[in-house]
């Protein structure tokens, strides 16, 4: 079982996650938010990025002991898809966003047999779209996709109903509550500002910062 609360912590402790209410962040979706989440960052801190990449491990262990093959969603999923197939000794390919515009022209990177049972590794779910896109790319190559596991989510409504209606199944290592939770503790964030975090995330698109 994933420990959700050391996780967040250890996002926080790279400042992989930055919190800042006062003063949102604007996303390439031209949204409004209070949290910018890079995971990237946790691959710099060797013993962070063994903790969880363990964590990972142990989910897809757990939950999807049937796993067959693991596929990385490029880029940010790329690195602990690899690192995860690697531990539990499984083949591995990761998914481009569009197929390559030189060369085989491939959007799935590495060796695959169809039919086989694979567990997409993403790095973050917000809306779930991009995710959900490969997916189904995965799907169309005759490949049976079981299941998607990621370091964090938002929570947002709009992911869970996506996910529900893929009729796939979903794990995270942490999420958006825990995180709050886990900064307010640690004196990151003011206790008060709780309601407005946990208010963007039921409207993020409409959001537009402390009122």
């Amino acid at each position: 079982m994933t420990d959700a609360k050391a996780v967040a912590e250890k996002l926080l402790q790279v400042n992989a996650v930055k919190l800042n209410p006062e003063n949102p962040f604007t996303w390439a979706s031209g949204w409004k938010s209070p949290i910018y989440c890079d995971n990237r960052k946790i691959l710099s801190f060797p013993y962070i990025r063994d903790f969880i990449k363990s964590e990972m491990c142990n989910v897809i262990f757990e939950k999807f002991p049937e796993a067959e093959l693991l596929a990385g969603v490029a880029t940010a999923g790329i690195a602990w898809g690899a690192m995860a197939a690697d531990q539990l000794k499984l083949p591995y390919i990761y998914v481009r966003p569009k197929p390559k515009e030189h060369g085989l022209g491939n959007q799935i990177e590495g060796y695959y047999e169809k039919g086989k049972k694979v567990v997409v590794i993403e790095d973050l779910v917000s809306t779930g779209k991009s995710s959900l896109q490969v997916v189904d790319v995965l799907k169309q190559e005759g490949i049976e996709v079981i299941g998607m596991v990621s370091i964090f989510t938002y929570g947002f409504a709009v992911a869970t109903e996506a996910f529900s209606t893929a009729s796939l199944p979903y794990q995270c290592l942490t999420d958006y509550s825990t995180l709050i939770e886990s900064a307010i503790q640690k004196g990151m964030v003011k206790p008060e500002q709780e309601s407005i975090l946990l208010k963007w995330r039921d409207d993020p698109a409409n959001w537009t910062g402390v009122s």
